[in-house]
């Protein structure tokens, strides 16, 4: 794992001096960083949503801006990812249960990534020293940390359980969201937005079941 997120970090930075380096004139790389909240969510195919679960987001943040009005963006952060549902024959703890007979089983989960999205930002002119943008792109997230609290029938089977072990350590998901970009002084300006990760990949690695994770991340930075 420290060597997957030194990758990581050496690939994000890379990125950076790349950017600086061959930016064209009046354009560049601009470095800040993000603190978010997230509301989360878990959709089983097998099963329901059954809540929403509050998460935080921190890291770096990086825009190319490639021409006046568009930019890659990037970042590499810290994403928590909770939600509650309600699914059937979960391991592990459907294994235990000694009953071939369906169980359903009410499930917190609490995930953990190491997030590298990769997003395109169309943005207005600059207008007053703020400016709005649109920003569309993939999300590639790293699993950390995965455990999870369960019950069956009220009783509970599960006590921040470790699930590391039934967990995908990659999860995809498509970003679409916006903000503007307020100048504060000279160079540095503050960023203030909303985005919607929808998570594609399948969060769990059972076969017989197909759940994903989904978030709402109301973003802060500060770019420099």
């Amino acid at each position: 794992m420290k060597k997957i997120t030194a990758i990581l970090i050496f690939s994000f930075l890379a990125t950076a001096v790349f950017a600086q380096n061959f930016a064209g004139q009046g354009f560049g790389f601009r470095l800040g960083l993000t603190a978010t909240p997230t509301v989360g969510w878990i959709k089983p195919e097998q099963g329901k949503t059954e809540g929403l679960g509050l998460g935080f987001s921190y890291g770096l943040m990086g825009d190319f801006n490639f021409a006046p009005n568009y930019s890659f963006s990037t970042a590499l952060t810290i994403t928590t990812i909770n939600g509650k549902s309600t699914e059937l024959n979960v391991m592990p703890y459907h294994s235990l249960s000694g009953t071939g007979t369906p169980v359903a089983y009410d499930l917190r989960y609490k995930l953990q990534y190491i997030e590298l999205p990769l997003t395109i930002k169309l943005k207005t002119l600059k207008n007053d020293g703020r400016r709005w943008y649109g920003q569309f792109g993939l999300s590639n997230g790293f699993n950390i940390s995965a455990k999870q609290n369960a019950s069956r029938n009220g009783s509970q089977v599960g006590d921040n359980q470790n699930i590391s072990d039934w967990t995908r350590f990659y999860r995809a998901g498509l970003i679409i969201g916006g903000g503007g970009e307020f100048d504060i002084s000279g160079n540095t300006s503050i960023l203030a937005g909303i985005t919607f990760n929808n998570g594609f990949t399948n969060i769990v690695k059972d076969s017989s079941r197909d759940t994903k994770n989904h978030y709402l991340a109301l973003n802060f930075g500060l770019f420099f």
